[in-house]
């Protein structure tokens, strides 16, 4: 199955969440979208974070009733800060029958380069970018792991 992986603090989950997800599983190929909690983003201070499981949970009740979104737990288990790259093969170890792909702002986008391996993620996983205010992408930026 394809799946959309969108990584996040989600601290709190919000209706724009809700709308690019559910956008993505209706407009593309992906047949779901799994919200991954973040306890610890290398890029953010953990002290302005909500705990990671009061994050899950109200993720949980946003999303409940959503048959195509999914709330994962994934990177509690996961040594922190959470990289994507490191989820990204526990993922991939876990559920080889599956094909993951990646949602992301085009803020993040734009600091992909300064990710923990950044170029596995580029030649191994279909990127999704949705547009943030002030953070344009041009056509040249946007990178395409494989036909």
């Amino acid at each position: 199955m394809k799946i959309g992986l969108y990584f996040g603090s989600f601290n709190p989950v919000h209706i724009g969440h809700l709308i690019i997800a559910n956008h993505v599983v209706n407009e593309t190929d992906l047949k779901q979208v799994w919200f991954v909690v973040s306890p610890q983003n290398p890029f953010k201070q953990s002290s302005s974070l909500l705990n990671e499981y009061h994050r899950l949970h109200l993720l949980k009740s946003a999303i409940d009733g959503e048959n195509n979104l999914r709330a994962s737990s994934v990177e509690f288990n996961l040594p922190k800060p959470s990289y994507t790259v490191d989820s990204l093969a526990y993922l991939k170890e876990k559920y080889p029958e599956h094909e993951f792909s990646i949602l992301m702002g085009s803020d993040g986008f734009q600091n992909l380069n300064k990710w923990k391996n950044h170029e596995v993620i580029i030649n191994n996983h279909k990127i999704f970018i949705y547009k943030r205010p002030g953070f344009e992408i041009a056509f040249r930026d946007i990178v395409y792991p494989y036909s």
